[in-house]
């Protein structure tokens, strides 16, 4: 006993308090209490409240509290395990490492070459913070023209995407991840509309566009510019754009005609045969830029736009913007587009080169496919 031992009364409120936080019991009050007393409050605290009293005496038989107190609060326990009632604790509950869903975290898209395919890398965190790298080629005429990738670590992706920045012909643009599983989900519904299948390769990353919607349509200026459509085949000129033609097979009998109106033996005056070329070129044209063909070449336009305005190439962004919007203008005439002359004028050039023997017309076709062609995309299976 201790000099001035506590009643029971007093240690048994100290327990009551405990209720509530079983670890923030007044151990120095309790510890002042005599053994007889300490029997008798735990005694009376254990029936009273029965199994709910199991964590607060659980907690005061533990080695780190007084040795009085500990024996008391033994003797409840047992007490309640002769009544039936449970006193042992419920094993701690273990960490639960909870799979993360798959999501996209990044992503980069290429340039558009002139078959109207780019490449597209989409990084995904899958289940444990694993990443995955999926290496795609897409095409708006055909869909997905080929897959690969795999795991892939945060080290081994800075040195892919370095390689990419310095070896690629055609530009590299970091793109919200969320846009790209939506082009991803767009190709599969032109795969749907014409009826074919995306490779087979396609089925290992089908999880990861289960649930992925079309990506927001694109929209052109609500008017167009004219001064900058008038200039709008100064976009041919440039390097990223140095694919871009229609496809000459396609033209192939224009340019034979286009030939043999440059090299007639009759005396046509210049202006005659100026006629004559305008009217091959515009016919060209007018056949080969159906409502869906002008939706085509304005949505490349507009990707390429995005594309030039992420390399700060403002001036050709607003050339590709005007373009577009011309295209989009169904009352326009699309035989005076100046785009569209270039793309026709260059087609006919290829042709006339091929006609002439100077050129293989599968190194130049237009035809979506997976060869990589100068200027196209590659992906990380073609670099490897």
């Amino acid at each position: 006993m201790t000099d001035n031992p506590a009643g029971a009364a007093p240690l048994r409120r100290v327990l009551e308090a405990a209720r509530a936080d079983a670890t923030s019991a007044d151990l120095a009050s309790l510890a002042s209490g005599s053994a007889e007393a300490l029997d008798e409050a735990f005694r009376s605290f254990a029936k009273d409240h029965g199994a709910d009293a199991v964590p607060v005496l659980t907690v005061l038989a533990s080695e780190r509290v007084d040795r009085n107190v500990r024996r008391a609060a033994k003797r409840a326990l047992y007490r309640l395990a002769q009544r039936g009632v449970a006193t042992k604790p419920l094993a701690a509950p273990q960490p639960v490492v909870r799979r993360q869903p798959e999501r996209a975290t990044r992503a980069w898209l290429s340039a558009i070459d002139g078959s109207g395919s780019r490449a597209a890398w989409i990084l995904f965190e899958a289940g444990y913070g694993a990443l995955e790298l999926c290496s795609l080629i897409l095409n708006d005429s055909a869909g997905i023209i080929e897959i690969a990738g795999g795991h892939i670590s945060k080290k081994r992706l800075d040195v892919e995407l370095a390689a990419l920045r310095a070896e690629q012909k055609l530009p590299w643009v970091e793109t919200d991840p969320i846009r790209a599983v939506g082009l991803v989900a767009e190709a599969l519904g032109l795969h749907a509309s014409v009826q074919t299948s995306p490779p087979a390769a396609f089925g290992r990353w089908q999880r990861f566009f289960g649930a992925a919607t079309p990506a927001t349509p694109l929209t052109p200026p609500a008017s167009v510019d004219a001064a900058a459509l008038e200039r709008s085949a100064e976009l041919l000129e440039l390097p990223e754009l140095a694919g871009w033609f229609l496809d000459p097979e396609a033209v192939q009998t224009d340019a034979v005609d286009l030939l043999q109106a440059r090299e007639s033996r009759l005396v046509l005056s210049d202006q005659i045969k100026a006629e004559r070329e305008a009217a091959i070129i515009g016919g060209v044209i007018e056949r080969e830029f159906s409502p869906e063909a002008r939706r085509r070449w304005a949505r490349r336009l507009l990707e390429m736009a995005i594309v030039f305005r992420q390399i700060e190439r403002v001036e050709a962004a607003g050339l590709a913007e005007a373009a577009a919007a011309a295209f989009y203008d169904a009352a326009r005439d699309v035989r005076h587009h100046p785009f569209a002359i270039g793309l026709a004028r260059r087609a006919l050039e290829i042709a006339g080169e091929i006609a002439l023997g100077r050129l293989s017309a599968a190194d130049v076709s237009r035809k979506p496919g997976p060869v990589t062609a100068s200027g196209s995309p590659e992906s990380p299976s073609q670099r490897a």
